[in-house]
């Protein structure tokens, strides 16, 4: 009986194997198909479940030391980036990717707008430290602080070098001949997404985080609206083009009623309308901590009296003058 069921256990995995082999070779071709189109690869399943064993054993270390080392918003930030993870790249939406190429780009805008920006939030840089033997945290923390890799992190992390990064990065991938390879190749669509992540996580980590940050919020609202300006270029290049830039699609989104071209223009909408949206907000935040900023610097010179809103300030000092 016990040979029976294992053997029983066996057969079935090998055809969700195969059946799932099937659907990421030709792609979702109906809603049916897609709830089931789920990516179970392990060379993206084991980091990102090994990211989330990490984060948990270092929260925990964490807390265990001290109650207020780390602020509950940072867990919640990093469990929705790592959620974004999970969505674009495990869920349906790899899949879907394959056969519409209005889904291959809502994939990569939760890799570059959703999750990247929310791990970045979420500081997971500590928590994976304490996560890790004690030796093991000290020799990286040494390798951190060694010359050449203090310099080159330095370089990277500047924001206007992490800003050309991600553009170049973002614009490369979508000629139509690297694109293309992505379709043909798993390996080469494996690297577009890490590139994707990496360069998303690093503009992001420059314009929050960076070492340049005393410079304030000014140029960081920059960087947010040129972001915005030219991936809706991008965008609208897709859009409005009157020939389908990528013909490995041409074949495929009839099963989803859409002609090449349509989905194509639908992907060009979402990097355009959506996407640009996401910067304008951050623009906006960053701005409205600029101007917080800049009150907490003039509190502490005196130019406004506590108690007394910069808005408030500004209009009375207008009336008496």
């Amino acid at each position: 009986m016990k040979r029976s069921a294992l053997l029983l256990g066996v057969m079935l995995l090998l055809a969700a194997n195969a059946i799932a082999h099937e659907l990421e070779i030709i792609g979702p071709q109906n809603t049916s198909e897609l709830l089931r189109a789920w990516t179970f690869e392990p060379g993206v399943v084991i980091p990102i479940a090994g990211s989330a064993v990490l984060y948990s054993l270092g929260i925990f270390r964490l807390r265990r030391a001290s109650r207020k080392s780390i602020r509950k918003s940072d867990i919640v930030y990093f469990a929705l980036g790592w959620a974004a993870l999970v969505a674009a790249l495990i869920s349906p939406v790899h899949a879907w990717g394959s056969v519409l190429f209005s889904a291959h780009m809502t994939q990569h805008e939760l890799l570059m707008l959703v999750a990247a920006p929310l791990l970045v939030l979420g500081r997971p840089i500590v928590p994976f430290l304490w996560a890790l033997p004690r030796s093991w945290a000290l020799t990286l923390a040494h390798w951190s602080k060694l010359g050449a890799w203090e310099r080159t992190w330095r370089t990277i992390s500047n924001p206007v070098v992490a800003w050309i990064i991600h553009a170049l990065v973002l614009w490369a991938w979508h000629a139509p001949a690297l694109f293309e390879a992505t379709l043909e190749n798993e390996s080469v669509h494996a690297l577009q997404h890490v590139s994707f992540l990496f360069s998303a996580l690093l503009f992001w980590w420059a314009v929050i985080h960076g070492h340049r940050r005393a410079l304030g919020f000014g140029f960081a609202v920059l960087y947010m609206f040129t972001t915005a300006l030219h991936s809706g270029l991008l965008g609208a290049l897709l859009t409005f083009a009157n020939s389908v830039w990528y013909s490995s699609y041409a074949e495929r989104t009839a099963a989803w009623g859409l002609t090449p071209l349509e989905d194509q223009q639908i992907g060009g909408l979402i990097m355009w309308i959506p996407a640009g949206l996401v910067y304008i907000a951050a623009a906006l935040a960053l701005f409205a901590g600029w101007l917080r900023e800049s009150e907490a610097r003039a509190r502490s010179f005196g130019l406004v009296p506590r108690g007394v809103n910069s808005v408030e300030h500004r209009t009375t000092m207008e009336r008496v003058s």
